[in-house]
């Protein structure tokens, strides 16, 4: 089952994605405005409830938003694939490299990536993002899957120069409309294990980016038990789980994202990511 956010005429709403279109779940749940309330107040196996009805709306309607819109909080993981730690020159950390990102800092599918007039270095970093359906804290390894409502594509765009303003990563990471996260989110139930899934980041078509999620060194589980004993994961959280090697800042020349570029970031068997580069 896929669940997206998304607007229309101004008006914001979430519900499920079939091949016929959308079934409007904000309609049926007048208590749960957001998908991240829905998943709070109702759990995702509520929504399998209306799987079958017939959609409200079509795809094509709609400005898909990120897949939740409202996050508690937004964790990324640094430096999690040996490829991308190689060409950074860094070494593996011990424990899971975390940064924040913000709400402000993302849009949807389809909708433009600002490039901002401080900086050219305007970079991409396709990422598996995990999607809690179950709140906890202290959430065992053994257990942490099933904490799990779904996962998406993220793009994780950096401001390169600005990241190493300092030996926070923060700044570069949290520009106005610098990330995206869609299209949608795919139920857990269909992913039992997100070990198996396949990542390609493509600009203008061309490969940038391709491996496989086993290739994390912090797992999908071990990030969710480290996380949740710092503070409690709660529903509709998002938690970004790294990007493999081949980022434009390590290219030689290094490659950035600039006006007019297309940018693509696809998981199989979750979906495919697409965003248009817009100089602010």
């Amino acid at each position: 089952m896929k669940l997206c956010s998304y607007s229309i005429n101004g008006n914001a709403g979430y519900g499920i994605v079939t091949d016929a279109g959308i079934i409007a779940l904000g309609d049926r749940y007048p208590d749960s405005p957001t998908l991240r309330q829905f998943l709070h107040n109702h759990g995702v196996g509520e929504a399998g409830k209306a799987a079958g009805q017939a959609p409200d709306l079509q795809l094509g309607d709609v400005t898909l938003k990120p897949v939740i819109t409202d996050p508690d909080k937004i964790v990324c993981v640094g430096l999690n694939y040996h490829a991308h730690i190689e060409e950074t020159g860094r070494t593996v950390s011990e424990q899971p490299v975390l940064f924040p990102r913000y709400a402000g800092s993302q849009v949807g599918h389809g909708e433009p990536m600002i490039k901002p007039r401080e900086s050219d270095k305007f970079d991409y970093e396709g990422e598996l993002a995990v999607i809690i359906g179950t709140g906890g804290r202290r959430i065992s390894e053994t257990d942490a899957l099933r904490h799990v409502a779904g996962y998406a594509c993220f793009n994780d765009g950096s401001i390169r120069d600005w990241q190493r303003h300092t030996h926070q990563f923060m700044p570069g990471k949290c520009f106005a409309n610098s990330g995206s996260f869609g299209p949608w989110m795919v139920t857990a139930d269909e992913i039992p294990d997100p070990a198996t899934l396949t990542l390609t980041t493509r600009l203008n078509g061309e490969v940038m980016q391709h491996a496989t999620c086993d290739l994390l060194i912090h797992t999908i589980p071990v990030l969710i038990n480290y996380i949740s004993t710092i503070l409690p994961l709660l529903p509709g959280d998002v938690i970004v789980s790294g990007t493999p090697g081949g980022v434009g800042a390590r290219r030689d020349p290094p490659v950035w994202m600039r006006d007019g570029d297309t940018i693509e970031v696809e998981i199989d068997s979750v979906g495919k990511l697409v965003n248009p580069i817009v100089a602010e």
